[in-house]
């Protein structure tokens, strides 16, 4: 388990360096974090940008340890040293595309997805993640904002520094990046959950049980006109049999009150 762990921190790692001298830098699209940083330095100070994504991770990965503690672990300083040295190695890569637009979709899509296999690596590339990190313990200002503002910063620096567009595209890609990250956690699946309000309630459970084959909970509620006891049947499905539990519903009580929800990710028996 350990040991694709850190398989996962590698091959995440590369993804993301490999998405960077692709399709960001190439196109100048600085979309946040530490490479969006290497992107401005290298197109003002002509700086390598591995040696700028160094110059920023390792130092933070020191002062996170010395002021978070050693939660971080191994493998975080295995992503923050690997993903620049990558970016070195990669460097003399020709660009996929020349036109910005699609260098920010697939860009960002690249990104999220690296991201996404290094956190399934329990680890993480570092960067101004830890910054933000470090600005929430001593600020108390909410994990999300702080790394809106970084990143926010970032974007702003780029817009004046390469042009408003640019500063677009660079939104356009952090867009992508979080979709992919959260596609990459979750999966593609996505299961449905129904909270069904029924008189004939012990004709839908056994329904469900026995004809969908699908667990359901009844939960104990009170209707808040009438103030009287009025159970709620909640039942998570598939997607594929959601039709089927609509169509047993309607047969049993037309007159049914079912509300549905997407559920993105659902742990335990019969389903991950």
């Amino acid at each position: 388990m350990k040991l694709r762990e850190y398989v996962y921190v590698l091959i995440g790692s590369a993804i993301v360096a490999l998405s960077f001298n692709l399709f960001l830098l190439p196109n100048n699209i600085a979309s946040g974090g530490v490479s969006g940083i290497s992107t401005i330095t290298k197109a003002m100070f002509a700086w390598e940008p591995a040696y700028v994504q160094w110059a920023f991770n390792i130092p933070l990965f020191i002062l996170g340890v010395l002021l978070l503690g050693k939660s971080f672990g191994v493998k975080t300083l295995v992503g923050t040293v690997f993903l620049p040295f990558v970016v070195y190695l990669s460097r003399g890569l020709e660009p996929w595309t020349n036109e910005p637009l699609l260098a920010a979709l697939y860009g960002g899509i690249g990104i999220g997805l690296g991201i996404g296999i290094v956190f399934r690596g329990k680890a993480s590339t570092g960067g101004t993640d830890l910054a933000a990190q470090i600005i929430n313990k001593f600020t108390g200002i909410s994990l999300g904002k702080c790394v809106a503002l970084i990143d926010g910063i970032i974007v702003i620096t780029a817009s004046i520094v390469f042009s408003i567009e640019q500063g677009l595209y660079a939104l356009i890609a952090l867009f992508v990046t979080s979709k992919t990250i959260d596609l990459v956690q979750v999966g593609f699946g996505s299961s449905k959950m129904t909270l069904i309000i029924t008189d004939k309630q012990e004709e839908v459970r056994e329904g469900i049980l026995n004809k969908i084959d699908r667990g359901v909970t009844r939960l104990t509620a009170h209707g808040g006109y009438t103030d009287s006891e009025r159970p709620i049947l909640m039942c998570v499905v598939d997607q594929s049999q959601f039709i089927k539990l609509k169509q047993l519903v309607k047969s049993i009580d037309e007159t049914a009150f079912v509300v549905v929800t997407d559920a993105s990710e659902v742990l335990g028996r019969g389903f991950k």
